[in-house]
């Protein structure tokens, strides 16, 4: 049986999008919210500083200010209670503290302090208003935006005060709902992975839970306080207080804000253990110990998704070389440190404590009194499994009470108004719009929101060598709206430098309407294996949340200036000559490093006279032996530089430095390194670095499943005077099998039909 929680989306009559680019960060649950969009009338909102992906197909885009989620949700609050749409017989019997919500929240309820505020427009916050107030079924999906804040807690709190006020919540269609950031941020949260819990969703500051768990494990004493969240963890390393660190499964030195602080904590720590798959990384060149971890095929044990549904991952490759799982190599060091407990064979061994656990002294729904420890997380059903039946578990949505129930039991878990609480009753928060901890100033300007990008996964140690995935967004950018690029000397496409009090980095500037004034946008993935200056973590503040020590991601005062360079240049060579190529390249004062299918592409820049940095590049490069033939085009005035490198007809390498306008069209460059040989005219071609007569390239790819360009997909449009993505598809495949590239598609279908009018 299909859970009815499932059919959530389907039966939903409203999806607010918080602080979410969901088209490009889930594209999964995207699809599912367009699908039901297309059969049923479903009002689709949009709540995000920028213009992003997600906002194509959206019935309403409420561009607020950075910081100022609690603003807009106290206002919605006032707004619900004052027009009477509150469900008087849910708050009554399964709510408490609505009055104080209700005081913290008026002083936001003014529609002009709403206005000046948020940086919303009349018009767009009383139809948003109306919609969640006159709707019955509303989904409110908050995700990174919302949480990566100092202020995240009171956000998430703010936008549930509002779903309680009107009883949207434990229903069919109606929830807020959390997009956490990773694939098994639920399953992470089961098992305790967080600083400040217990496992089996217990609280480490909550004694009855602390008793709980100290009796299941017997253990001789337990932890009674929190421990140290990233950011103050890595504070105390720096201070000494931490002598030894073991980072797994995690690249912090990228990832973190002020990341350099996390470099120098990591230089001065005493022992540093690393547990990853990638030898190479930000992190892995402070390890004293690496270990040779395993990758997801290689993983066996279960996961949990965002409906709470447990599914058995199953290992379909063998483990390479000396690599384990990680909680071989903890329960290895447990024992070696005298720690009983951890005689673990395999996962199902694992599995069936954490089921145990989960279960212990928790009493069923519906049958505990206030002084019982009820959890709704409860795997009692799957507590006894053998080791066959847990090779062959079926997916699973918890609580599982008996091993034979129906799954989705209790799909939808708050249905019955019984909350997680002591009293069963949800709690109105008061939120108290309070502004960001570092403001803007003369000197920082401008507001820095980071995020992710549709083809890359956090620090891209892995996404980061596949071609297909370079292709869509090669290089580190930032977006700035035109007239700010204007004021501050910059121009499309050029070099600049951002500076914060933290730190400082260096990316191309990609100038948008997709962007507010006075806001820059950055993505977070580059590190610096793949690029000379581009871990923006540098720049990032590391205020963070005083209860989820979630840092300040969406919030950092900079300045923006142009980096001034003598020349720039592309540089391609073919795979097996990179990392030699790569030492020189890292010479220069900016490089970035992009993977295309046959070569390595760099970009680079550099300060030093032009003649000066030919000579040098040529004179380190390794082709020198007889069986490499060089063609060379040099005009020292015009300050154009052209070599080819070739051997027995294969193109082996082409170097490129000119003024930007006159640099050769990349994607052309890399397919001729598919070529088995080069024909006289394309030996010509790539001296001069232009195409010539050999037709048009695909351009950046937009599709990355069935890699097609984007000057594919124009002509296609063209040609064939396409006005939906479904005909794109039907030609061409892209958009048919993930459809994060679907929105993408829809811009292009547009500016298309803008150009014909």
């Amino acid at each position: 049986l299909v859970p009815a929680s499932y059919h959530d989306f389907e039966h939903t009559d409203m999806v607010v999008l918080v602080g979410s680019n969901t088209a490009w960060c889930h594209p999964v649950l995207y699809q599912r919210i367009m699908k039901a969009k297309e059969e049923r009338d479903l009002f689709v909102v949009v709540i995000d500083p920028r213009f992003t992906a997600t906002c194509e197909a959206a019935d309403l885009h409420l561009p607020i200010l950075p910081g100022q989620d609690v603003t807009l949700f106290n206002g919605l609050l006032q707004y619900l209670a004052t027009n009477h749409y509150t469900d008087t017989d849910f708050i009554a019997n399964h709510t408490q503290g609505l009055d104080a919500a209700l005081i913290s929240s008026e002083t936001e309820f003014s529609i002009e302090s709403l206005i000046e505020r948020t940086g919303i427009s009349a018009e767009k916050l009383t139809l948003f208003f109306e919609k969640f107030a006159q709707t019955d079924k509303v989904m409110s999906l908050f995700s990174m935006g919302v949480n990566q804040s100092s202020r995240g807690v009171d956000k998430a709190n703010s936008i549930i005060n509002c779903h309680l006020l009107t009883g949207k919540i434990g229903k069919l269609g109606a929830a807020p709902f959390s997009m956490t950031g990773q694939p098994n941020a639920m399953g992470g949260r089961e098992v305790g992975g967080l600083a400040n819990m217990l496992a089996a969703h217990m609280d480490l500051d909550n004694q009855k839970h602390q008793q709980l768990v100290q009796q299941f494990w017997q253990s001789p004493t337990i932890a009674k306080q929190v421990g140290l969240k990233a950011v103050d963890l890595f504070e105390a390393v720096e201070a000494g207080k931490i002598k030894a660190i073991w980072i797994m499964a995690t690249n912090p030195v990228v990832s973190l804000p002020n990341a350099d602080q996390v470099k120098r904590a990591l230089e001065k720590c005493e022992f540093v253990i690393v547990s990853d798959i990638c030898k190479d990384t930000d992190t892995t060149q402070y390890a004293d110990v690496l270990l040779p971890a395993l990758g997801w095929g290689e993983k066996d044990g279960t996961v949990t998704n965002s409906e709470r549904r447990i599914s058995r991952q199953r290992a379909f490759l063998d483990c390479p070389e000396q690599a384990k799982a990680d909680w071989w190599s903890v329960s290895q060091v447990a024992k070696k440190l005298g720690f009983s407990g951890f005689d673990f064979e395999s996962s199902h061994d694992i599995f069936k404590e954490h089921a145990e656990l989960s279960a212990y002294q928790n009493a069923g729904l519906g049958q505990c009194s206030a002084s019982d420890v009820f959890r709704y997380f409860n795997l009692k059903g799957l507590s006894d499994l053998s080791f066959t039946e847990y090779q062959y578990l079926e997916p699973v949505q918890w609580p599982i009470l008996n091993k034979n129930q129906q799954d989705g039991a209790v799909a939808q878990l708050f249905e019955t108004g019984q909350f997680s609480h002591a009293d069963r009753k949800a709690k109105f928060i008061a939120t108290a719009a309070v502004g960001a901890v570092n403001k803007t100033c003369s000197e920082y300007p401008l507001v820095l929101n980071t995020g992710r990008i549709r083809d890359q996964w956090h620090t891209m140690t892995r996404t980061g060598l596949s071609a297909n995935l370079s292709t869509h967004k090669a290089e580190p950018y930032c977006e700035i709206h035109p007239n700010d690029a204007l004021k501050y000397g910059l121009k499309d496409g050029e070099l600049v430098e951002i500076k914060s009090v933290w730190g400082n980095c260096v990316l191309r500037a990609t100038v948008s309407d997709n962007i507010r004034r006075g806001q820059i946008f950055a993505p977070i993935h580059w590190n610096d294996q793949f690029a000379s200056d581009a871990r923006i973590g540098k720049v990032v503040n590391p205020v963070v949340d005083a209860i989820s020590g979630e840092p300040e991601f969406k919030h950092t005062p900079v300045m923006i200036q142009p980096f001034y360079t003598q020349w720039q240049g592309v540089f391609y060579v073919r795979k097996g000559f990179g990392n030699i190529v790569q030492k020189t390249i890292e010479s220069t004062v900016w490089w970035t490093k992009i993977q295309t299918a046959k070569a390595v592409r760099y970009e680079s820049a550099d300060r030093h006279r032009f003649t000066e940095t030919t000579e040098k590049l040529k004179s380190l490069l390794p082709f020198e032996d007889e069986s490499f033939e060089w063609l060379n085009l040099e005009d020292q005035t015009a300050h154009i530089s052209h070599s080819v490198v070739l051997q027995e007809g294969h193109l082996i390498a082409s170097l490129y430095i000119a003024p930007k306008a006159l640099l050769p069209d990349r994607d052309w460059v890399a397919s001729l390194f598919k070529r088995e040989r080069l024909s006289a005219m394309h030996r010509k071609a790539l001296l001069a670095g232009q195409a010539m007569s050999m037709g048009q390239s695909e351009g950046p790819l937009v599709c990355s499943c069935f890699k097609v360009g984007k000057n594919r997909i124009i002509q296609t449009i063209k040609e064939k005077n396409i006005t939906d993505e479904k005909q794109v598809t039907a030609c061409l495949k892209a958009g048919g099998n993930c459809g994060s590239c679907l929105p993408e598609i829809r811009g292009l279908i547009k500016a298309c039909q803008t150009e014909d009018v």
